[in-house]
């Protein structure tokens, strides 16, 4: 990983942390457990605003539940209603509380919101180039929970000008043409976390191949056909590649790389808005694959096995940084794989010569600062090439194996990335993880 795109990781990290945490005061899901977003969608790229309705479907952890509370960001909030009985809600810094009909434990029930904005977060416009796409913070372009382990379906619609491109989470269901504009649905049925919803949209041309039944699709603007498959060429191997690492199959029927404006570098469930100046970079060197690498291993880890609060967010960013260099590694050999492992240790390195070094599992994530960001990637990333240094190719490997296995489509915390490498191991880690992860 080079020192100009250790820079971008920090400031994106940066913008994420800043959009998603912070206005978090703990999980708001305790009381009840969403199941089903159904997000309906207009926005308006030349004004730079959207307009909405969201149906909730979510189901009563307590016995009595007499309020709900949802992430709502800026966005302005019209009316909240049971079927077509308008509830009562208020709005407190950034978060909707609706009042309920009280509800017993199991019991389902839904809401419908609407509700109209002008982010200035979590969804970029840029009119120029027709292009819109959705970034960190779901609940800035929708009501939703901000909360990792909250993980719930998805049917999202949304209504463009007809001449754009859309690509969203999940299944295209179906797209219809009214006048000037085109409404598409598309559904998401393996439960994901929020922070991955998210949809692009602009004027792409879109490439296709298949692999192993999945089909990649490479959307861009201003390259050349030639030039995109070159720039995405090595997506099929990526994939063979982290479905052998992981032991599990990619866990849907496509997968989808755009290179959309602005300074973009955002996985999602089932694709990934890419920014185009890595297009160029890869062109100009077909081994700087860092960053697609990275946003590609997102779909196993972080999309799938997915850390439980933000306190382990290592999980999610540090595994994704390592395995970017793994496959570097497999594709161009060990050399390369040390040049990007130096770099992650000598980033971590300055941390801690600054007497900053903390524990990975952090006490509170919602406040980090530039250093606890290098360390939750850079940090993390060089653990995991340490620990398979002390284990071994083959136990290491397998550890991770029992892992994603164990966990797809879960949430975690680090004592059970820990119990499932020492399954691996044959006897403890304790020792590794009290020097290099908890710092004891």
């Amino acid at each position: 990983m080079r020192y100009l795109q250790s820079i971008l990781m920090l400031f994106i990290a940066g913008a994420f942390t800043a959009n998603v945490f912070a206005n978090q005061t703990g999980s708001p899901a305790r009381s009840f457990d969403v199941l089903h977003y159904d997000i309906t969608l207009e926005p308006d790229i030349g004004q730079k605003t959207l307009r909405g309705t969201t149906i909730i479907k979510f189901i009563s952890n307590v016995q009595d539940l007499n309020s709900v509370e949802f992430n709502c960001g800026d966005l302005i909030i019209d009316s909240v209603k049971h079927l077509t009985k308008p509830l009562q809600f208020s709005i407190s810094d950034h978060h909707l509380k609706v009042t309920l009909p009280s509800l017993k434990r199991g019991q389902s029930s839904e809401l419908t919101i609407d509700y109209h904005g002008a982010p200035k977060r979590g969804i970029r416009f840029f009119p120029d180039l027709s292009q819109l796409y959705t970034i960190f913070s779901t609940s800035q372009w929708t009501v939703c929970i901000d909360a990792p382990e909250d993980k719930a379906t998805l049917k999202l619609t949304l209504t463009v000008p007809e001449k754009l491109t859309v690509m969203a989470n999940g299944k295209l269901v179906s797209t219809t043409r009214v006048g000037s504009k085109q409404t598409s649905i598309w559904e998401q049925k393996v439960p994901i976390p929020t922070y991955i919803f998210g949809f692009t949209i602009g004027p792409f041309r879109t490439l296709r191949e298949i692999r192993k039944g999945v089909e990649l699709q490479y959307l861009v603007t201003s390259f050349s056909d030639q030039e995109a498959r070159k720039i995405f060429r090595e997506t099929p191997d990526m994939l063979d590649f982290f479905e052998s690492r992981a032991g599990v199959r990619y866990a849907d029927k496509t997968y989808s790389q755009v290179l959309a404006a602005g300074g973009v570098e955002q996985e999602m469930s089932s694709f990934t808005a890419l920014n185009e100046a890595y297009g160029k970079k890869v062109l100009a060197n077909e081994q700087d694959l860092w960053l697609g690498a990275h946003e590609f291993a997102h779909q196993w880890w972080g999309n799938m096995v997915t850390c439980r609060d933000w306190n382990d967010f290592w999980l999610n960013e540090g595994i994704a940084t390592f395995m970017a260099a793994a496959y570097i590694e497999h594709r161009f050999g060990r050399e390369a794989y040390l040049r990007e492992i130096e770099t992650y240790h000598a980033n971590y390195e300055k941390v801690r010569a600054a007497g900053k070094d903390k524990s990975l599992v952090f006490p509170d994530w919602l406040h980090p600062t530039r250093e606890d960001r290098t360390l939750v990637y850079d940090k993390g990333a060089y653990v995991m090439h340490v620990l398979r240094e002390e284990m071994g190719e083959r136990a290491f490997w397998d550890g991770l194996k029992i892992y994603t296995r164990r966990f797809f489509g879960k949430s975690v915390v680090t004592t059970d990335f820990k119990k499932a490498m020492e399954e691996a191991n044959g006897k403890s880690l304790d020792k590794f993880f009290d020097e290099w992860i908890y710092l004891r």
